[in-house]
C-alpha cells in the first residue's frame, strides 16, 4: 500500500513542476474581420533597466490615446499599457500599411539615439500575448528561443568611418498565428512573432499620407516587395516614415497550450539537479544529526528520567547543565520580538503566493498579477504578525510595551522598503522615467496602507497579548551562570558564518533563475521548482539552526536566542554577495543610476531573506529546546 502512495505522490509532484501556469481565465474568439487590439507596454533595457514610455520617442501616436487602467503594481512599478496606432483585423492581411510620417528634430534624435546605443527594446502585447521573435538556436536549430519584444534599431558604423551611424526599425512585419474552431469558426490567438527592418522608404509622386504608394514597399505587386538595402538612419531634420505588415497564419497550437512555446527552456534540469543536490545536502546532514545529535539526545534523556525514577542523585552535565538558565531573556528581546512577527508575515506571503503560483492562479505574462496577490497576502498576514510579536514579547516582559512592539512590526520591514523605494523613485524622477510614480500617488498609497495593514497588525497583536503568557518548562534561576570559555569551532562567529551557507545552497540555482527573469526581463515558469525550494529551505533552517543550538547548549553557553536567529537568518550576506557577483559577470549595466536601482532592489530582497530565514531558526530552536527541557527529568 505505501509503495503505490509513494509513486502516486511523486507523479502529483512531477505534474506540479512540470505543469505552466495558466495562460489567462477569459478565452478571447474572434470572427473573420473583428477588430484585434494592440497595446505597448514600456520600454525596457537589461543594460540600464530603466523603463520608459514607448510615446517618450518619436513614435506613431494613434488619434485617441488611451491608458489602460493600471493594477497597484503597475502603478508602483511604472508598467502601463497603452493603446497602439496599428489596427488588426482578424484573419484580414496587410502590406505595408502606413501609419504615419514623423519629422526627427534634435532633441527626438538624440533620444532615440540614446536608446538604441542602450539596446532598449519595445514590448508590445495582443490578446494578453507578449510579442516576440523567434530566433533558432546555433546548437540546436529545432530549438526556437522567444525573445521578448524587438530592438528600436541597431548601431552600424561603415568601412572607413570612424563614427557611428543609428538606424531605427521603421517596418515592423506582425505574424499572428491562430487556432481556428472548426465548430464555430472563429479564432483564437496562440502566437504573436514580429520581424523588424529598418528601410528608407520612397513614395512616388506627391505625400498623400497614409494612402501614398512607396517605391520601397510594394504591396500591389506580383511579389510583395520589401527594399531593404538603404536602411533608415536617424539624422535631425530627417523624416521618417513608418510601415507594418500583418500575417495571420492558421496553427495547430492550442490556446490552451499556447504558453507552452514561450516557456520551453534547457534549464528544467538544472533546476532539477539543483533539487536533487539539496535533497542529498539535507539527507546528509539529517544522518549526521541523527547519529550524533538526535542519537546523544534521546541517550542522555532515557538516561535523566531512569535517575529521577530511582530517586538517585543526578550529576547535572551537557545541556542539562543550563536548564536554570536557557529560558533566560534574551538582550534587547523586543527587536527579536518584531524580527520574529515580521518573519512570521513574510513566510506566509511568501507560501501562499508560491501555492497560488504553482497551481496556475496566474498568467505568465501578468507578473503584476502575481506581485499584486504579494500584496494583498502579505496585508492579510498582518494579524500573524501582530499575534507573533506580541505573544513573544509577553513571554519575555509582560507589561504594557506590547503595543509598541505590535506596530513596530508593522511598519519595520515596510518603512524600510518604503526609504529604499522613496530613494529610487526621485532617482528614476531625475531620469524622467516612465516608472516615476508621483508624489500625489505615493501620499494616497501610503493613507491606504496605514488604513489597512497596521490596523490588521494591531488586531493581532490584541489577541496575542490577552493570551496567558506562554510558561518555560523549567524555572528560571535568579542568578546567571556563568559562561565557560567556549572552543573556536562553537563561537558565534563561526558557527553562523558555517552554518548560514546551508540554507543558501538550497535556494542558491533558484536564486539564479529568478535574477535572470528578473533583470533579464525573461518569461518566469516552473513556480512548483520555487514551492519545492522553499520547502527545502525551511528544512535547511530548521536542521542547521537546531544543530548549533544544540552543540551550544552542550558546552554551556544558554544564550541562544539570537543566535538561533542569525545562523540562518545570515544567509541573507550570502545572497547579497552572490547578487554582487551576479552583478559583475552576468549584467553589463551602464549607468550610475541603474547600479543603484540594482543594489537598492537586492538590499530590500536581502533584508527580508534575513527575516525569513532568521524566524524559521529562532521558531525551530524554541520549539525544539522547549521539547528536550519538558521530559520528565525536568517535571
Amino acid at each position: 500500500m505505501r509503495q503505490p502512495l509513494m509513486l502516486l505522490c511523486a507523479a502529483a509532484v512531477a505534474a506540479l513542476l512540470a505543469a505552466p501556469p495558466a495562460a489567462a481565465l477569459f478565452i478571447h474568439e474572434f470572427d473573420k474581420g473583428d477588430e484585434v487590439l494592440v497595446k505597448v507596454n514600456e520600454l525596457t533595457s537589461i543594460r540600464t533597466q530603466i523603463p520608459y514610455s514607448y510615446y517618450s520617442l518619436p513614435f506613431c501616436k494613434p488619434d485617441n490615446l488611451v491608458d489602460s487602467a493600471p493594477t497597484i503594481w503597475q502603478l508602483l512599478h511604472g508598467d502601463r499599457q497603452q493603446m497602439s496606432p496599428f489596427l488588426f483585423e482578424m484573419r484580414v492581411p496587410k502590406k505595408c500599411q502606413i501609419v504615419c510620417k514623423v519629422l526627427v528634430g534634435e532633441k527626438e534624435a538624440k533620444e532615440t539615439m540614446e536608446k538604441i546605443e542602450d539596446e532598449y527594446r519595445v514590448n508590445m502585447a495582443l490578446d494578453n500575448l507578449p510579442l516576440t521573435i523567434a530566433i533558432r538556436r546555433i546548437d540546436n536549430g529545432a530549438f526556437v528561443v522567444y525573445q521578448r519584444g524587438y530592438h528600436i534599431g541597431v548601431v552600424g558604423q561603415y568601412t572607413g568611418e570612424e563614427h557611428k551611424r543609428y538606424f531605427v526599425n521603421n517596418h515592423l512585419s506582425f505574424w499572428v498565428k491562430y487556432e481556428r474552431d472548426i465548430d464555430t469558426g472563429a479564432s483564437r490567438i496562440v502566437a504573436f512573432e514580429i520581424r523588424p527592418f529598418s528601410v528608407k522608404h520612397q513614395f512616388e509622386a506627391r505625400w498623400n499620407g497614409v494612402n501614398t504608394r512607396l517605391s520601397t514597399c510594394d504591396p500591389s505587386a506580383h511579389k510583395f516587395i520589401l527594399s531593404s538595402d538603404y536602411p533608415q538612419e536617424i539624422k535631425v531634420g530627417e523624416e521618417i516614415i513608418f510601415t507594418y505588415d500583418v500575417n495571420f497564419e492558421e496553427s495547430e497550437i492550442k490556446w490552451a497550450s499556447r504558453w507552452d512555446a514561450y516557456l520551453s527552456t534547457t534549464d528544467d534540469q538544472a533546476r532539477w539537479f539543483s533539487i536533487v543536490n539539496s535533497l542529498v545536502t539535507l539527507l546528509a546532514l539529517s544522518v549526521a544529526m541523527a547519529m550524533t545529535m538526535l542519537r546523544s539526545l534521546h541517550r542522555e534523556i532515557f538516561r535523566y528520567s531512569q535517575l529521577e525514577t530511582q530517586n538517585e542523585a543526578q550529576v547535572e552535565t551537557g545541556w542539562k547543565l543550563v536548564h536554570g538558565d536557557v529560558f533566560r531573556p534574551p538582550s534587547n528581546p523586543g527587536l527579536l520580538c518584531v524580527y520574529a512577527g515580521s518573519g512570521v508575515q513574510l513566510f506566509g506571503t511568501l507560501l501562499i503566493t508560491i501555492a497560488f503560483a504553482a497551481l496556475g492562479f496566474f498568467s505568465p505574462l501578468n507578473s503584476a498579477g502575481l506581485r499584486n496577490a504579494m500584496l494583498l497576502s502579505c496585508a492579510l498576514m498582518g494579524p500573524f504578525a501582530g499575534y507573533t510579536s506580541s505573544r513573544l514579547y509577553k513571554m519575555f516582559k509582560n507589561g504594557s510595551e506590547w503595543k509598541h512592539i505590535t506596530m513596530t512590526t508593522a511598519i519595520l520591514f515596510p518603512g524600510f522598503a518604503f526609504v529604499i523605494f522613496v530613494v529610487l523613485n526621485s532617482l528614476l524622477r531625475n531620469e524622467k522615467s516612465s516608472a516615476t510614480v508621483p508624489s500625489s500617488t505615493i501620499c494616497a498609497l501610503v493613507l491606504l496602507w496605514s488604513g489597512i495593514a497596521p490596523p490588521l497588525v494591531f488586531v493581532g497583536g490584541y489577541f496575542g497579548f490577552k493570551k496567558p503568557a506562554i510558561e518555560h518548562p523549567v524555572e528560571i534561576n535568579k542568578t546567571p551562570r556563568k559562561i565557560p570559555k567556549q572552543a573556536w569551532y562553537i563561537r558565534p562567529v563561526f558557527t553562523i558564518l558555517v552554518g548560514s551557507i546551508f540554507p543558501f545552497a538550497t535556494v542558491f540555482i533558484e536564486l539564479f533563475f529568478g535574477l535572470i527573469f528578473v533583470w533579464y526581463h525573461r518569461f518566469y515558469h516552473g513556480f512548483g521548482f520555487l514551492l519545492v525550494t522553499l520547502v527545502l529551505l525551511v528544512i535547511a533552517c530548521a536542521e542547521i539552526s537546531t544543530a548549533v543550538c544544540y552543540y551550544q547548549l552542550r558546552s554551556g553557553n544558554y544564550k541562544w536566542w539570537w543566535r538561533s536567529f542569525l545562523t540562518s537568518g545570515c544567509s541573507a550576506v550570502y545572497l547579497f554577495l552572490y547578487a554582487t557577483f551576479f552583478f559583475f559577470a552576468k549584467l553589463s549595466i551602464v549607468k550610475p543610476v541603474s547600479v543603484m536601482l540594482y543594489f537598492g532592489y537586492m538590499l530590500v530582497v536581502s533584508y527580508a531573506f534575513f527575516l525569513l530565514t532568521g524566524t524559521i531558526g529562532f521558531f525551530s530552536c524554541f520549539f525544539f529546546i522547549r521539547f528536550i527541557y519538558s521530559q520528565r527529568a525536568f517535571g
